[in-house]
């Protein structure tokens, strides 16, 4: 009975720290829709628990325009890693998918970003949440508003709905036509 209770204990105590994060998964370079699905599957293997995942959305490239559209999606992740230890992982993930990183804002395979990490902010040299340009980005508030429209951005006090509303960008968000099998909307 004692083990039994010390178990039940252990997994009610790795409960409560679990955290929730918000990523933004994107690339513009071979099959998009695969990719995205096979960063779903490894974020999910490596990375904790896929709770909800968004619509694909074309959207035209950011920063360097010259190069095809990009698909993105949101995802909603409960994890037991801190935002320090998920960042790496994540990085791992887009080497593992064979992400090489030569031209900011340049043509990718795969790019996943933090959008949110729980309520927290993180100023770092090599991480920083909430993203820095999240309310400055329509393809990445349009789908993480789909899954987490009243989350609130934590230095600037407003919901992701609202953020969308008071964005600047006015890059076309649209979305795809085409599904990738096995993704759970929330």
């Amino acid at each position: 009975m004692r083990l039994v209770k010390i178990k039940i204990f252990e997994a009610f105590n790795r409960m409560q720290f679990i955290n929730k994060a918000y990523l933004l998964i994107g690339g513009n370079v071979g099959d998009r829709f695969l990719q995205l699905q096979q960063a779903v599957k490894l974020i999910g293997e490596h990375c904790g628990k896929v709770t909800a995942t968004s619509s694909i959305y074309v959207t035209a490239a950011w920063g360097n325009t010259n190069q095809p559209a990009f698909l993105n999606q949101a995802i909603e992740l409960h994890t037991n890693r801190e935002a320090k230890e998920l960042m790496p992982q994540l990085l791992h993930i887009e080497e593992l998918m064979g992400r090489k990183r030569t031209l900011k804002y340049g043509p990718r395979i795969i790019d996943i970003d933090i959008l949110l990490f729980n309520n927290e902010v993180h100023q770092a040299p090599d991480l920083i949440i909430p993203h820095p340009e999240l309310q400055n980005r329509l393809f990445a508030l349009v789908p993480l508003a789909e899954i987490a429209a009243s989350a609130v951005h934590p230095t600037l006090g407003k919901s992701i709905s609202e953020l969308v509303t008071l964005c600047p960008d006015k890059l076309e968000v649209r979305l795809a036509r085409h599904k990738v099998r096995g993704t759970r909307h929330k």
